[in-house]
């Protein structure tokens, strides 16, 4: 059983605009998934289907096999946490310990677990220095990390993130890289992201659905996906470097036996050179 599936979903907005079209997705558990597609493609949408903030015009979302309701709403949330691209959009508390804390309480947790839940939260995300400070005078990098841990005190068993790099640094971007790349074989979650920064994806993801005009327009694993030149220019994305970089490789008849992370690459490199020295 998939952790998350959909079903020919459909969604249009107000006045008749077709945002999704259709969509198809089966994402199992301790995945990394990325959603790549320009603005407007329907990334957003799509994501506020999975915990259930917007309700299909036709079809379906499942979470565990069972279809999205307001009767199991609470159950879903409980599963599936989102991460929006705008921190502020989340963060609405006085104190970020506060803002962390909100959803296990919500959830009916006692205090010492809430307690327990905000600490690891915080230090998961390098951020227990912010616990007493307002959240509207963080800077946007501080907001994005407290965002990202209120979501992860309510232990989702997927986390969804809408462009995560948004607003953030290079070191910032290195950083949650690191991070979400960890998350389903260190804490068992499912991560899905959405991005149009395509040099984000072989560094986290392991499968990739490409969307353009709110459908699928593709899906494989960040090697098939990146070697489709239509089907990126199709969806105004580019070739990763990393991806460009492997091609130019194998076509000059170097073959990396490598993942697909930049450091996976480089140990690769060195140890070819240090086999022709």
């Amino acid at each position: 059983m998939h952790i998350i599936e959909t079903r020919d979903l459909t969604y249009s907005y107000p006045g008749g605009i077709d945002a999704l079209r259709s969509v198809n997705m089966h994402i199992h558990r301790h995945a990394r998934i990325a959603v790549l597609g320009s603005n407007g493609a329907g990334k957003s949408t799509l994501f506020s289907h999975f915990c259930g903030i917007l309700t299909p015009t036709s079809g379906q979302v499942l979470v565990h096999g069972e279809p999205v309701t307001k009767k199991n709403l609470r159950e879903v949330r409980k599963t599936v946490g989102m991460v929006f691209q705008n921190p502020d959009d989340q963060i609405f508390s006085p104190t970020v310990e506060q803002d962390v804390a909100f959803g296990p309480v919500n959830l009916g947790l006692d205090d010492a677990t809430v307690s327990h839940r905000v600490d690891e939260a915080l230090r998961l995300m390098e951020a227990d220095h912010l616990r007493k400070r307002t959240p509207h005078k963080l800077s946007g990098g501080e907001k994005k990390r407290v965002a990202i841990a209120g979501v992860l005190a309510m232990e989702p068993q997927v986390i969804v993130l809408d462009e995560p790099s948004s607003g953030l640094d290079p070191q910032g971007v290195r950083e949650l890289t690191g991070f979400l790349r960890t998350l389903p074989d260190t804490y068992g979650m499912t991560v899905i992201f959405s991005t149009h920064q395509v040099d984000l994806v072989p560094e986290i993801a392991d499968y990739v659905y490409v969307m353009q005009d709110g459908m699928i327009a593709g899906e494989g694993t960040p090697d098939e996906i990146f070697l489709r030149d239509d089907l990126l220019r199709g969806a105004r994305l580019d070739v990763p470097i990393l991806a460009r970089l492997l091609r130019s490789l194998r076509e000059s008849g170097i073959r990396i036996d490598a993942g697909s992370s930049y450091s996976d690459v480089e140990a690769e490199l060195l140890r070819l050179l240090a086999d022709k020295t």
